[in-house]
C-alpha cells in the first residue's frame, strides 16, 4: 500500500511538472541563457537574445562593445519578477554586481529587464537590451 502511495505521489508531481506552458517553459530557458552570457561577460552573445527590432534600432558602436569588456561581472542576482504569458510580457528585477577591470572597484547596478513573446518565432526576446553597468557614472 506505501509503494502504490508513493508511485501515486510521483506521478502528481510530475503531472504538476508539465502543466506549464511551452512559453514559460522557453522564458526560463531564454532567462538561463542570458544571465549566463552576462555572468560570463559574454555581452556579444547576450545581445543576440535581444530583440532583432531593439538591436536594429539601436546597434552598438565596437567602442561601445569593448566598454563591456573593462568590467567583470561578479554577481547577477534575480529580485523578482513578473509573469504575463497571456500578453506574452515578463519582467525581471536584476542586482548586478560589477567590477571594473582597471581599479578592481566593486558596485551594484540595479536592471530591469523587460521580456516579450514572439509566437511566430516560438521565443522570448529581451526588449530592454544590454544592461547599462555605468549608469550614474
Amino acid at each position: 500500500m506505501r509503494a502504490i502511495l508513493l508511485v501515486l505521489a510521483a506521478l502528481w508531481v510530475l503531472a504538476g511538472c508539465s502543466s506549464a506552458s511551452p512559453a514559460a517553459n522557453a522564458l526560463d530557458s531564454a532567462q538561463y541563457a542570458w544571465s549566463g552570457a552576462i555572468r560570463w561577460g559574454d555581452f556579444g552573445g547576450a545581445r543576440n537574445l535581444v530583440d532583432p527590432a531593439v538591436r536594429e534600432a539601436n546597434p552598438l558602436s565596437p567602442l561601445q562593445m569593448e566598454r563591456y569588456e573593462q568590467v567583470q561581472v561578479s554577481s547577477y542576482r534575480d529580485v523578482g519578477g513578473a509573469l504575463d504569458t497571456a500578453n506574452g510580457r515578463a519582467v525581471r528585477n536584476i542586482e548586478i554586481g560589477v567590477i571594473n577591470r582597471h581599479t578592481m572597484a566593486e558596485r551594484t547596478v540595479r536592471y530591469l529587464e523587460q521580456w516579450r513573446w514572439d509566437a511566430d518565432a516560438k521565443a522570448w526576446w529581451l526588449v530592454s537590451d544590454l544592461p547599462d553597468l555605468w549608469a550614474g557614472q
